[in-house]
């Protein structure tokens, strides 16, 4: 597997991506309204980014914790979760590893305050296209959701 380290344009290098390329882009844009779950146990993180999304015309269904995404309807329907790693109860690489034991193979972007090598060489090595460091720079995100639905 590939990964790049990088930039997000603001300056923050804490921005880890797969590489690969972007299958079903057509010129950058996403049709449709396209269904994207959130799931941070932080009402700031999760609400500021529901907002940020739905601005730029994404779907969003909003998740205070894995378990209570999990016994929703949107578990089945969602295109791409954004996730944050630490939460208490579920933690996000354990929501991703739990929904790929399902055969539910959804594109995964990752939050999170603690970034460690480790958790997001797994994360990474799971599929995840993103693995973004809080604070998160909003057009970096927006670019990983656009890459996550084109993979789909």
């Amino acid at each position: 597997m590939n990964c790049q380290a990088g930039s997000d344009g603001a300056g923050n290098a804490d921005v880890w991506r797969r590489s690969g390329s972007a299958h079903g882009r057509r010129n950058g844009t996403l049709t449709g309204a396209p269904s994207i779950s959130i799931v941070d146990d932080d009402p700031a993180v999760l609400n500021a980014t529901r907002r940020l999304l739905r601005l730029r015309g994404f779907s969003v269904s909003s998740f205070s914790s894995a378990e209570e995404f999990l016994a929703s309807p949107q578990a089945e329907t969602t295109q791409c979760v954004i996730t944050d790693v630490r939460m208490s109860g579920m933690s996000g690489v354990d929501l991703q590893a739990r929904l790929l034991d399902q055969r539910h193979d959804l594109p995964f972007i990752f939050l999170t305050a603690f970034p460690d090598d480790a958790t997001r060489r797994r994360a990474l090595a799971a599929g995840a296209v993103a693995f973004l460091a809080k604070p998160f720079d909003g057009q970096t995100l927006i670019e990983s959701v656009r890459e996550a639905l084109a993979r789909k």
